[in-house]
C-alpha cells in the first residue's frame, strides 16, 4: 500500500512538472474586456483571416469560443477565446488555451487550462490537434500518460480532463472531442471563408 501512495505521488509530482515546465505558455488565463460573439465577428471580419480562425462551438461543453492569431513565444500563433458558455464562473473573453503550428499542416499542438483558480484558469495542459481539410472541424485527443494510472485535478474542462484513479486503460475507439466551425461558414461555390473570390 505505501509503495502504490509513493508512485502516486511520485506520478503526480512529474506532471505538475511536465505542466509547468516553459514553453511560452502563460501560466494564468487573462480576460480580453469586450469580448463577445458579435464583437469577435467584427473583429475577425477585418482580418485576412487563417483556416483556424474564427468561432467555433465546442459541443462537449457547450461553449462558443474564438480563436484568433496571436504573437506568442515559442511559435505560438493563435489564443482561444471563451465567448459565451452555461458556465457563469468564466467570463466572456476568458483566453482558455493557445495554438501553435508544427511540420504538418493539418496538425498543431493545444494547450488549454485545466484548473479554476477562483475566476482565473490556471496549469495549461497540452494535446496535438487536427484541422480537417476544409477547415471546419477541430480535434484532438486529451493527454495521456503511458502508464495505468489516470491522474487529473482540473475542474474546468470536465469533459475532456477526468480525476484521479488507478484502473488499466481501456482500449477502443472513441468520438474524438473537438470544435466544430459556426463562423464564417464556407461559401456554397465551395470557396474557402472569406478569402477574395475574382469574378
Amino acid at each position: 500500500m505505501l509503495k502504490r501512495l509513493a508512485f502516486i505521488s511520485f506520478l503526480t509530482l512529474m506532471l505538475s512538472l511536465a505542466v509547468s515546465a516553459d514553453n511560452g505558455v502563460p501560466k494564468k488565463s487573462v480576460v480580453l474586456a469586450g469580448l463577445d460573439v458579435d464583437s469577435m465577428r467584427v473583429r475577425l471580419d477585418e482580418t485576412d483571416m487563417q483556416p483556424l480562425e474564427g468561432i467555433w462551438y465546442y459541443p462537449n461543453e457547450e461553449m462558443t469560443l474564438g480563436i484568433e492569431r496571436y504573437k506568442g513565444q515559442n511559435n505560438i500563433g493563435y489564443r482561444i477565446i471563451l465567448l459565451d458558455s452555461p458556465d457563469i464562473n468564466v467570463m466572456p473573453g476568458t483566453v482558455i488555451g493557445y495554438i501553435a503550428a508544427s511540420a504538418v499542416d493539418s496538425k498543431y499542438e493545444l494547450w488549454l487550462y485545466s484548473q479554476r483558480d477562483r475566476v482565473t484558469l490556471i496549469k495549461p495542459l497540452k494535446c496535438v490537434a487536427t484541422l480537417n481539410s476544409t477547415a471546419t472541424t477541430f480535434t484532438f485527443d486529451p493527454p495521456h500518460w503511458k502508464v495505468k494510472v489516470r491522474v487529473n485535478i482540473a475542474r474546468f474542462l470536465p469533459s475532456l480532463f477526468q480525476g484521479v484513479s488507478i484502473i488499466p486503460e481501456r482500449v477502443g475507439e472513441n468520438l474524438p472531442i473537438g470544435f466544430r466551425k459556426i463562423y464564417p461558414e464556407q461559401g456554397t461555390d465551395g470557396s474557402p471563408f472569406n478569402r477574395v473570390r475574382y469574378l
